[in-house]
């Protein structure tokens, strides 16, 4: 489910801890304990702040955990706003309408009739994206109607469904088959039985598909996705109805049972988490849902088995790895990329972008992962693992340092690798590109300006909020002040424009009378 931006480069612009501007929205991690977030149709809200470089915290607010663009999901709330009961329920009307009018259970019943059906009575209306019962067709006979779907068409329902291509929400970009045949053998190779797809429906009808084709394949999935279009074709067993980007569940504590009883099946053994985001979306927050699932599987095991760590594929753009890293000290980059089949950038081959930027990030050690030599990996036995070709091992850096799959050369200025096309700015003392500017945004703290750390990670931290705090009492107070003079002055206007009316008024009946 990778999402481009308007191009890669402004991917790798956010993605890129030193080319942030001097002002940035953040998310505001839980301190303590949490106050319940308010509810938008895509589950509880996410608490951001925007921080601007040498000015003091702004205001608070609430927004959308899944949508980053107010035209998908328009939720806004000060964090100290007081709402009234009218405007909530008015909320919670407006949360209810936004939902599925089919419940799970009703596209369950309506799936086992469905595939009850004779050949000719299984239809798909491509308009609606719903599969068709016979009590259906009338409303749906001016529609476009796909006709005669077969089982094969029905185990593959990423192929039915348009992709939902909004890159900041959904981000349909569909494992190509090259990649998607290689996670599947990769994961029967290394001896996993249950595979969690987070965000990953084409594996997950990959994985079914080879599992109903061979015998000897006992690898089974469940799906966690956002597109709720998916409950058509799978049972409650194989589909739960999810959002990554809050841990929510839309059907509950039914299904978040599901996903617990799948994670902790076998006390935990044989059991993998691959997830691929849409890189449009924020680490912060899937890092969040990604250690609460790490914590659910956790509970099924033993004390003797505390140090175990849940095994995860992370498919995500390698631009982002000190992110990932922050969070997951323990995941390495492979250097194998990820293509995508409706991508005009990340495919593989003529048709799309030479080199896809899309990697695999997890915590399984890198020696045992196997990456196919006919595509151009090789194995370094320096690094203990396999690399792309042209990725050449580094005597000075000692490792195979290229992470875009090209040459990089080794900077003895900057005492490491970069970018064929990055050349040494004596002026930024650092290599770059060679027309950035020298002027432009730096990397570091927004309250120290020291360069190690971020502001939200600053010792300083408290102090400024303090510091803050007090900067909005007194500019409250003297807004307040300001108001009352304000209210002064025009109350005393008025009452001097009145003594004046009446004074006109006397003297008009005096020359009258």
């Amino acid at each position: 489910m990778a999402a481009p931006r308007d191009g890669l480069e402004a991917v790798e612009a956010e993605g890129s801890a030193g080319l942030r501007g001097t002002s940035e929205i953040e998310l505001v991690l839980p301190s303590g304990p949490a106050v319940p977030a308010p509810l938008c149709p895509h589950g509880p809200t996410l608490l951001f702040v925007k921080v601007t470089q040498g000015k003091e915290e702004a205001r608070r607010f609430y927004a959308c955990s899944a949508c980053r663009d107010r035209k998908d999901c328009n939720f806004f709330q000060w964090e100290d706003e007081k709402l009234s009961g009218a405007r909530l329920a008015a909320r919670e009307a407006h949360n209810r309408r936004c939902q599925p009018t089919l419940s799970r259970r009703q596209c369950v019943e309506r799936y086992l009739k469905f595939i009850e059906l004779p050949l000719t009575q299984r239809k798909f209306c491509q308009r609606c994206q719903q599969l068709l019962l016979p009590d259906d067709w009338g409303q749906h006979s001016e529609h476009q109607v796909l006709g005669d779907v077969s089982v094969t068409q029905l185990r593959k329902p990423s192929q039915l469904l348009y992709p939902l291509e909004n890159k900041k929400t959904y981000a349909q970009y569909l494992f190509a088959d090259r990649s998607c045949q290689f996670l599947v053998d990769l994961l029967s190779t290394l001896g996993f039985r249950r595979v969690l797809c987070v965000g990953t429906p084409r594996l997950h009808e990959l994985i079914r598909l080879t599992a109903s084709a061979d015998k000897n394949s006992n690898i089974k999935s469940l799906l966690l996705d956002i597109d709720f279009r998916y409950s058509q074709f799978y049972t409650e067993d194989s589909f739960c109805h999810y959002n990554m980007f809050n841990h929510h569940f839309f059907d509950g504590k039914t299904a978040l049972e599901v996903c617990r009883a799948f994670l902790q099946e076998d006390k935990g053994e044989g059991v993998i988490m691959v997830t691929d985001p849409p890189f449009g979306g924020l680490v912060e927050p899937l890092a969040i849902t990604f250690k609460k699932l790490i914590a659910m599987w956790k509970e099924g095991q033993s004390q003797d088995d505390s140090d175990k760590e849940l095994p995860i594929f992370w498919i995500f753009p390698y631009f982002f790895e000190s992110r990932i890293c922050q969070f997951f000290p323990s995941f390495r980059m492979l250097d194998y990329q990820v293509d995508y089949d409706n991508h005009a950038l990340y495919k593989h081959g003529k048709t799309g972008r030479k080199q896809s930027p899309v990697r695999i990030f997890t915590n399984i050690p890198l020696n045992k992962i196997i990456l196919p030599t006919e595509e151009g990996y090789r194995f370094c036995s320096l690094c203990q693992r396999y690399v792309s070709l042209e990725n050449q091992h580094c005597e000075h850096c000692n490792s195979c340092p290229s992470k875009d799959g090209r040459k990089w050369n080794h900077c003895f200025l900057c005492k490491k690798c970069v970018k064929p096309s990055w050349i040494h700015c004596s002026i930024c003392s650092h290599c770059a590109v060679p027309d950035h500017s020298c002027q432009g945004p730096k990397d570091g703290c927004f309250i120290c300006g020291e360069l190690d750390h971020k502001r939200s990670a600053c010792p300083n931290i408290a102090t400024s909020k303090r510091a803050n705090k007090a900067v909005r009492k007194q500019k409250q107070r003297k807004s307040n002040k300001m108001k009352m003079e304000t209210t002064k002055g025009q109350s005393m206007n008025h009452t001097s424009a009145t003594r004046r009316k009446k004074r006109r008024e006397r003297a008009h009946q005096y020359l009258c009378s």
